[in-house]
């Protein structure tokens, strides 16, 4: 995923994290915590206990606290970038994660950002294999999520990006695993000899005043 760093790119771009406090909120296992090593300091934060403990054996610089993007376990003002990445923010209409955002603004510096990393339902390859499954018929309309933003002063970049995967046979058992088998079969029909599709991402970047 991303194995040519355009999401990457981008997130630094929008909210620079060198020699800074980066709080990765919904970290899981903490598999991203260590590409964040160019940091000051990284705070990793997750509600699920399961998996605290796989990611709690991290970096010098890094530590996992047990915590959720309404109830951060940070003091005021404490960070200053913020990466959400397919947690917590999913804005649409029966779920509304102010809370959340009133929180992060709690623990951000003035001055200091919250990006949260999302999908792109409009553009990419992966994008029309979601329009194409049950999950577009339950997230309504498309750009509810950058509307949302819009609304309390966030703004949204697109970035395209790509899933590249060592064998066919690794791209199969994804698509097959992320979507219903009709709609990765036809997928993969009409393209025999692929190894990646095109993968959109949308941030939304919020800054705190």
């Amino acid at each position: 995923m991303d194995r040519h760093g355009e999401l990457w790119s981008a997130l630094q771009e929008l909210a620079p994290w060198q020699d800074r406090v980066l709080l990765d909120l919904g970290c899981g296992s903490g598999f991203w915590l260590p590409r964040y090593q160019d940091a000051a300091e990284v705070i990793g934060v997750e509600p699920d206990t399961s998996l605290l403990g796989l990611a709690g054996d991290q970096p010098g610089n890094a530590r996992v606290l047990h915590g959720s993007a309404e109830h951060l376990p940070l003091p005021d003002a404490s960070v200053d970038v913020v990466h959400a990445r397919f947690a917590y923010f999913f804005p649409h209409q029966d779920f509304d994660p102010t809370p959340g955002l009133v929180e992060v603004g709690r623990v951000l510096r003035p001055g200091g950002s919250l990006v949260v990393i999302d999908n792109d339902t409009e553009h990419g390859e992966f994008a029309q294999l979601l329009r194409a499954s049950l999950w577009a018929a339950s997230q309504g309309q498309d750009t509810y999520a950058s509307d949302w933003w819009r609304r309390r002063g966030g703004h949204t970049t697109a970035v395209m990006s790509s899933w590249e995967f060592d064998s066919r046979a690794d791209l199969e058992a994804v698509l097959h695993l992320e979507f219903p088998d009709d709609v990765a079969g036809t997928w993969l029909r009409a393209h025999p000899d692929r190894t990646h599709l095109s993968y959109g991402y949308l941030l939304h970047t919020w800054t705190r005043d």
